[in-house]
């Protein structure tokens, strides 16, 4: 593990949330649309009347172990091996990675000084809700509080636990910011896709939204966007003749060469420059997180296009606009080289994945990755720019 002389923060912690966090506070009408059935002796999840299997156990009674593929997203895989080769025996999470105090705990086993923490299961909602936005707001605010009932939203200074929010309902979205704001929470996470609507889905960078991106940057949080199902499987299956459930850890070929993710995200992204939404609200803040940053260079080119084509459409240069309000957390495969080359390192935030199989082991062995930092640059990427932003002080 490297020694650092600075507080370091993750952006990109997990927990297994267990199925209470979705049904404790689940009011009785939504409970036909999100609930666990036994199927040949497991458990499975069944959403909107689909039995799901994207994630194959979504109890979490086993899962990989953490960094169980690091060889295969570091593209190292020699022998051929699939995922579910390479991670080998399956564990079961140990406490401390399930509450609060336990994930205290491991941060100073681990030389943590604080880890934003997201859920894991709650990716499956709302692609498989689609428009009704009832059932979503009220699966996110189970969780949402339940998670501040087990684990808080800024516990000790320390665990930052992110809140979820659907912008299908504008005017539910603003009440549960405004609940998850009264509860401490310091950022809010909106799926990177277009927003499910009965009139057809929507960019959430149009004014109609404004609300909510009005009360973020009045209350001086911060919005994630971590990579999640947004929907994009559609590409791959136009390609396949193909209707089925997007399941992330089973890919072809064909499937591992399209970058769903990096697609979701890049597109994201560009509908709050393009659609304004950094023109009407100047100071708030976007992390991109668990998306990476290869999509980075070709959209900076079609930016850069758009801008020479149509410079009237915005109101400053769109990657101008990007490094001043938008902050990316790489994978570990990426380029960190060509990656400050592009944005400011002030904009680049460390996020470790743990205890996901698809990150590493130990957080800290990220650094690594970081060949030709200065020390001043890694204390920025692994310490200060994410500490800024939970303090809401981020320029």
């Amino acid at each position: 593990m490297p020694s650092v002389n600075f507080p370091v923060y993750d952006a990109d912690h997990h927990l297994y949330e267990p199925r209470e966090a979705f049904e404790r506070y689940l009011p009785e009408r939504f409970k036909r649309d999100f609930y666990f059935v036994e199927k040949d002796g497991h458990t499975k999840l069944v959403i909107n009347g689909m039995l799901s299997e994207y994630i194959p156990v979504p109890t979490f009674d086993v899962v990989a172990a953490p960094g169980a593929w690091e060889t295969w997203f570091r593209s190292e895989n020699t022998e051929g091996l699939s995922r579910k080769q390479m991670q080998g025996k399956a564990i079961r999470p140990p406490q401390t990675w399930r509450s609060g105090e336990g994930r205290i705990a491991m941060l100073d086993e681990q030389g943590l000084q604080g880890a934003l923490v997201f859920p894991t299961l709650a990716s499956v909602i709302e692609e498989r809700i689609g428009a009704r936005g009832d059932v979503s707001a009220a699966l996110f605010h189970s969780l949402n509080q339940w998670t501040a009932d087990e684990w808080g939203f800024a516990r000790e200074e320390r665990l930052f636990s992110v809140p979820f929010i659907s912008l299908t309902n504008v005017d539910q979205a603003v009440a549960e910011l405004d609940f998850v704001l009264r509860n401490d929470a310091r950022c809010v996470n909106i799926r990177p896709a277009p927003v499910p609507d009965i009139r057809g889905s929507r960019s959430f960078g149009y004014p109609e939204y404004d609300p909510f991106w009005a009360r973020v940057e009045e209350a001086g949080i911060f919005v994630t966007m971590h990579g999640s199902d947004s929907g994009y499987d559609k590409i791959t299956n136009w390609w396949k003749g193909s209707q089925a459930e997007f399941l992330p850890f089973e890919r072809d070929s064909f499937g591992a060469v399209v970058d769903l993710i990096g697609r979701a995200i890049s597109d994201s992204l560009s509908a709050l420059i393009c659609h304004g939404v950094f023109e009407r609200f100047p100071r708030l803040k976007v992390v991109s997180v668990e998306n990476g940053a290869e999509w980075l260079e070709p959209l900076f080119h079609r930016l850069k296009k758009g801008y020479g084509q149509m410079p009237k459409a915005f109101h400053k240069h769109p990657i101008d606009q990007f490094h001043e309000n938008i902050y990316v957390a790489p994978f570990y495969e990426d380029d960190m080289t060509a990656l400050k080359e592009l944005i400011p390192v002030e904009r680049i935030l460390f996020g470790s994945d743990y205890p996901h199989p698809e990150g590493v082991a130990n957080p800290l062995d990220y650094m690594n990755d970081f060949p030709g930092y200065t020390d001043d640059e890694l204390e920025k990427v692994f310490s200060s720019n994410l500490r800024k932003l939970l303090d809401g002080k981020a320029a």
